[in-house]
């Protein structure tokens, strides 16, 4: 856990630049290219496959995803673009695990990715602290995409700051009546609809695939085991994966999504 001196040029678009950055992790991501993702902590089964995959394809090419370690869909993009690949900013000091159901999750960022705050070490969250979370995951990447969100949500606060930022924002194509807020930002032309995953990432530029190792937690689930065997053989991942959507459990098996 230190504190982060160099500059870093994308947070000048941010309306004052941190005081301080405190990291635990691995500095190289920040010179990469990176894209921030936002959401609902509650995402619907389609928001959480369709954030999966994009976040997966994003990080395959090395592309960097910026969260907010949250749960929902900050949690299924961060392990969607591997703990390699990822940049989680937190509410609260680095040395502290929030929310605690994403405690493996952010322990796994730390050791593979990269953890960021602006708060001093063994500062807990407040709800202030969240709003100034989502400045910086919103200042560190190239652009926004906004997994699903409903009006007046904390999510749109980030939509705020990525407006005044000039960031290109992206959405996901949503059902009526559901995501109403971003539904919303693409009827009054402040976002962009992602209809082509591969499309999408194919704008990024980078043409050589990254080696990105497995989740054997994931490979595992793909076999569709029961859920008792992989309590078993993974205790500390299935409830913080169930929350997240990445595996759902039906009749006793594990479904990965």
């Amino acid at each position: 856990m230190n504190l982060l001196k160099d500059s870093i040029t994308e947070l000048l678009s941010m309306k004052s630049y941190p005081k301080q950055i405190y990291y635990d992790g691995n500095l190289e991501l920040l010179k990469g290219v990176k894209v921030s993702i936002v959401g609902s902590r509650k995402p619907t089964k389609y928001s959480r496959q369709m954030i999966q995959k994009l976040s997966s394809q994003l990080g395959r090419v090395g592309v960097c995803i910026v969260s907010g370690g949250a749960m929902g869909i900050d949690a299924i993009a961060h392990s969607g673009a591997g703990s390699a690949n990822t940049i989680a900013v937190l509410p609260c000091g680095v040395n502290i695990r929030y929310p605690a159901v994403n405690k493996n999750l952010l322990n796994d960022i730390q050791k593979k990715g990269l953890l960021l705050s602006q708060f001093d070490i063994g500062f807990i969250a407040t709800p202030w602290s969240f709003v100034v979370r989502n400045e910086l995951v919103v200042a560190l990447g190239q652009v926004l995409i906004v997994g699903e969100a409903e009006i007046n949500s904390g999510t749109m606060r980030s939509v705020e700051f990525a407006l005044k930022m000039d960031k290109k924002i992206y959405v996901l194509p949503q059902r009526l009546g559901e995501s109403c807020a971003t539904n919303q930002l693409v009827k009054e032309g402040k976002a962009e609809v992602i209809y082509d995953i591969d499309e999408f990432v194919s704008k990024f530029g980078i043409s050589e695939e990254v080696e990105i190792k497995n989740d054997e937690f994931i490979e595992f689930c793909k076999t569709n085991p029961t859920y008792d065997e992989t309590l078993k053989k993974f205790p500390d991942r299935v409830f913080e994966a169930e929350l997240s959507g990445e595996i759902e459990i039906e009749n006793g098996k594990i479904i990965s999504n």
